[in-house]
């Protein structure tokens, strides 16, 4: 596993790296958003940790242009604990966010959760023009490749692993956010409905079920 490192405090970047140094992880440190934008473009990771206020370009500037390209996982850190930043780095496609001051050994157990979270069995899924493949994060309308956030990738790909069954909103905001994600229903929402646009003429494929959630329903 390799991660990149990104904060502008020597001090908690070396504290981190020792940890992943216990666990033989490979790891690369960047002090700002434009080194870990770089860094991004030039090598594959498996997760990023990106602070969010760091001098030149903070964090969310930094995930949004990351996003622009790549898939790959983030962990925010911040010493903002409100819940409007934690949903605002959930909206930009943060999948996860950890509170300064932090136990190293709690990051490094949700750095597994990540990259377990986007692992998975079967590699392709296919419905009619719809098309999934889950090693290369990659979805397709039409044979046209289509850009979603990781949480509406994750969300997605989770109602189609349990296709045809009826997922409650909770279900969802705790296997795709997190038993410790402080948000709402308005968060599952608001995701299916900018998932829906994305899949365009294959919308419908994700059907609501009044008063208690959605599923994804396709007849074989």
């Amino acid at each position: 596993m390799k991660v990149l490192v990104v904060d502008d405090e020597e001090l908690i970047r070396d504290v981190i790296v020792e940890y992943l140094k216990l666990e033989n992880m490979e790891y690369k440190e960047a002090s700002d958003g434009y080194e870990a934008i770089d860094l991004a473009k030039n090598e594959i990771f498996d997760v990023i940790i990106m602070d969010i206020m760091m001098p030149k370009m903070d964090g969310y500037s930094a995930v949004k242009e990351i996003r622009t390209f790549s898939n790959v996982p983030f962990i925010m850190l911040s010493a903002r604990s409100e819940e409007y930043d934690k949903l605002t780095c959930f909206d930009i496609g943060v999948d996860d966010y950890v509170t300064k001051p932090f136990s190293p050994r709690e990051l490094v157990a949700r750095i597994k959760a990540v990259t377990k979270r986007n692992q998975t069995v079967k590699d392709i899924y296919q419905f009619d023009g719809l098309e999934i493949y889950c090693n290369a994060h990659e979805v397709y309308v039409d044979k046209e490749l289509v850009y979603l956030t990781p949480k509406e990738y994750d969300l997605l790909l989770y109602l189609i692993e349990n296709k045809n069954i009826v997922l409650s909103r909770e279900n969802l905001l705790t296997n795709i956010w997190g038993y410790d994600f402080y948000g709402d229903d308005r968060t599952v929402d608001t995701h299916v409905k900018t998932l829906r646009n994305h899949l365009g003429q294959y919308r419908d494929l994700i059907v609501t079920i009044r008063k208690v959630g959605y599923k994804f329903e396709y007849k074989e």
